[in-house]
């Protein structure tokens, strides 16, 4: 039907959320443990490392890989016609990157020790991209409609 070349655009494409993906689940982590770090201290400023190079060398990469080779899936498997479920899908992962760039909010407020936020904080707000990526799962699994 499409060719071998759209078995490896999908290996790109899966590659690249599961790289996001495990970012977006640690990235709060550390902000949980940085939280109650002291401003200024070998460890804070250990997190700020970690944080940065997790951000840029990892999760915007993939971030970019996770969109370029799920567009160019889309394009080459004619999804974006007749593919309903592919739209919430995008909605979905445009709420990912909604989060993705929160964190990296959050990220920079922690780099200038400026963070207001509790460690709790980070914890419930590790919870929302589970969610989101149990209903792409879905929605990719199931093609409801």
């Amino acid at each position: 039907m499409i060719g071998h070349a759209y078995d490896w655009i999908k290996i790109g494409h899966l590659f690249s959320v599961f790289a996001w993906m495990a970012g977006i689940f640690y990235l709060p982590r550390l902000f949980v443990y940085h939280a109650d770090a002291e401003p200024g201290s070998v460890q804070s400023e250990t997190f700020k490392v970690m944080e940065r190079r997790l951000i840029k060398g990892i999760m915007q990469p993939a971030m970019i890989g996770s969109w370029g080779f799920g567009l160019w899936l889309g394009i080459k498997g004619d999804w974006f016609t007749g593919a309903s479920w592919l739209w919430l899908k995008i909605a979905f992962v445009v709420a990912l990157t909604a989060y993705h760039v929160h964190l990296d909010v959050w990220r920079k407020a922690f780099a200038r020790d400026a963070n207001r936020h509790t460690s709790r904080f980070f914890r419930m707000i590790n919870e929302l991209p589970t969610l989101i990526l149990l209903a792409i799962l879905a929605l990719v699994v199931l093609k409801p409609f």
